[in-house]
């Protein structure tokens, strides 16, 4: 197939967002045109170390419950009339505009980028190695 549009953002971790430092924990892609998005998101030991360093009093299981809760949104897959949360109900380009709105929050996206893939699940996987781990 040929090279399609993609785009993507970095979810953050920002413990004291006055501050402005965090730790990337993870990466949310959108494909329109292939009706692809995924998420991988990972808060593990190192990423948890870096945290501990920037906040020692960061409530990581909370951190941990908005995380999850973040990749329930970009899975998808609620029912209208289940007990699914509104956002998983979204179109997928509303879910990806939803999660990567900007934030003060202490999980913040980074800005929406660009490219070109050929696979957008490869490219989730490129990007979660070289901006993630």
């Amino acid at each position: 197939m040929p090279p399609e549009p993609f785009e993507y953002a970095i979810l953050r971790v920002v413990p004291r967002v006055e501050r402005g430092e965090g730790v990337n924990v993870g990466v949310v892609v959108f494909c329109r045109t292939r009706s692809y998005l995924d998420a991988r998101i990972d808060l593990g030991a190192r990423h948890e170390a870096a945290l501990a360093a920037l906040a020692p009093d960061l409530d990581l299981e909370a951190v941990r419950a908005h995380l999850d809760a973040i990749g329930r949104m970009i899975s998808g897959g609620g029912e209208p009339d289940g007990d699914g949360d509104a956002i998983t109900r979204l179109a997928d380009p509303e879910r990806f505009r939803w999660v990567t709105a900007p934030s003060s929050t202490m999980i913040q996206p980074s800005e929406v980028h660009g490219g070109m893939t050929e696979d957008a699940a490869r490219s989730l996987d490129d990007l979660f190695e070289r901006l993630v781990r």
